[in-house]
């Protein structure tokens, strides 16, 4: 896995995600994102990126473990996440359908980025 094209399009899948939710926040419907909507993108976005930076470090190191780091990182990532679901519903009073429907449209858009690249990164090994 390279560096620069896999940062690439990690910034273009940045700027995809966050179109929406910034046409929301900017067309005054602000009901549709929970409050501190911003810091729940930055900390799922963060967790995205150490296991990104996981991989390629894995790939570099130790290739033929790839796809147990990948794993590995993956369930990192879910149990930062659910820790992250417990402090923010107990610290902010949040409607819970725009919570529900805000954090998956997060998680879930990651997590497939993710897979993107893993499935990116075990095509090209098959080339070789």
């Amino acid at each position: 896995m390279k560096l620069i094209p896999t940062l690439t399009s990690f910034s273009v899948f940045l700027l995809v995600l966050i179109i929406a939710p910034a046409y929301v926040s900017f067309s005054g419907n602000s009901k549709w994102l929970v409050p501190h909507f911003w810091g729940m993108f930055s900390y799922i976005t963060g967790l995205t990126f150490l296991v990104l930076i996981a991989m390629m470090v894995t790939q570099k190191i130790n290739p033929e473990n790839y796809a147990q780091t990948f794993l590995a990182v993956t369930v990192f990532k879910i149990l930062g996440c659910l820790a992250f679901l417990v402090v923010f519903i107990m610290k902010i009073r949040v409607e819970k359908g725009v919570f529900i429907a805000d954090f998956f449209y997060l998680y879930l858009l990651n997590t497939a980025f993710e897979v993107y690249v893993l499935l990116r990164n075990l095509r090209n090994q098959n080339l070789k």
